[in-house]
């Protein structure tokens, strides 16, 4: 006789049976860290969208809401204060006081308006200047175009980078592939790496003059033995039961290379090559300090020296545009070049 029947006849509750009388088991509390799933194609846009937009309010908040950051007035009207001038930007407590300094003394006091030190121009006032350094001629007698200057730095990049690519990549593929070479230059490279490319800058103005070519080497050297230490690492990750299999088949050395291990690392040799552009982008503006100022960079201290930020501002963006816009063509040829890897972005 069952436990419950043994109850019942004595009189007494059944007693429940395991399980019953409970309620529904509490909810799974949901991690925001997991594994990695791509998203919806729509929430993909709206996040890129934020990304870039989340920043542009913060700046444009802090730009026209005078309540949140305008440490500075900007005079419009010095009144009788001689030591002031119209366009001046003095700090808020300054301000204040000459203010009621001249209001003591019975004189036209001074007015202004909150404003943002001179090195924050507002979003709108670097929309516009970027328009104009693009479109329309520069107003200071020894200045230069912003066109003109990004298309010398672009020649800078693109030397550069090829420079490094040639030597590079052979080098590092072969010491990806060879155990005694890589032995043999990978401690000096790694040594070497470390070393900040801008110090050689001394040395290449005396070996190469003051103009193109030390701002050349400066990119070769910041990208160079990085790149070989990259590539190198990029072979290694090639799976060693292809190269026995080619082995097995009879291929060696060079037709081994060029047959098996380039075609195998192909992909992630080109995504290699996309973030060494990055780097060389990094290196320019310090590279175009060397000797003679040059490109983007004389454009950028020449209107900094002028105290026109805003078209400070603008030059910048105009880096990060043509870096962005040069990697989404790069990605894009990527997906053509390699519709078998499904990694290439």
């Amino acid at each position: 006789m069952s436990a419950e029947m043994r109850q019942g006849l004595a009189g007494g509750p059944p007693s429940p049976v395991e399980g019953e009388g409970k309620g529904p088991p509490p909810p799974r509390r949901r991690s925001w860290v997991g594994v990695v799933r791509p998203l919806a194609p729509r929430r993909r846009i709206v996040l890129t969208i934020l990304s870039f937009l989340l920043p542009i309010l913060a700046w444009s908040a802090v730009s026209y809401l005078p309540f949140l950051w305008h440490p500075l007035v900007e005079v419009s009207d010095p009144g009788d204060v001689a030591w002031i001038q119209p366009g001046m930007r003095l700090p808020a407590a300054a301000f204040a006081e000459e203010v009621e300094s001249a209001r003591a003394a019975n004189t036209a006091p001074p007015v202004g308006t909150p404003a943002n030190p001179v090195y924050l121009p507002a979003p709108h006032e670097v929309a516009i200047a970027l328009w104009t350094s693009l479109t329309a001629a520069p107003t200071q007698r020894d200045a230069i175009r912003l066109p003109w200057s990004l298309w010398h730095s672009i020649q800078i990049i693109f030397w550069g980078v090829l420079l490094s690519s040639i030597v590079g990549v052979p080098l590092g593929i072969l010491c990806g592939a060879q155990a005694t070479l890589a032995r043999i230059t990978e401690p000096v490279i790694e040594f070497v790496r470390y070393m900040p490319a801008p110090a050689f800058g001394a040395l290449m103005v005396a070996i190469l003059g003051i103009y193109d070519g030390p701002k050349i080497a400066i990119i070769v050297i910041g990208t160079f033995f990085q790149q070989v230490l990259v590539i190198a690492n990029t072979t290694r990750r090639i799976d060693p039961l292809l190269i026995e299999a080619a082995l097995t088949l009879g291929a060696r050395n060079l037709r081994l290379i060029r047959r098996v291990i380039v075609p195998a690392m192909l992909p992630q040799l080109y995504r290699d090559q996309r973030i060494l552009l990055g780097w060389a982008w990094t290196y320019l503006i310090v590279a175009e300090l060397i000797g003679t100022s040059s490109g983007i960079t004389f454009f950028i201290t020449q209107q900094a020296r002028y105290q026109h930020f805003e078209n400070v501002y603008a030059a910048i963006l105009i880096i990060g545009l043509v870096g962005s816009i040069t990697d989404i063509v790069l990605a894009v040829i990527g997906r053509r070049l390699f519709p078998y890897d499904r990694s290439e972005a």
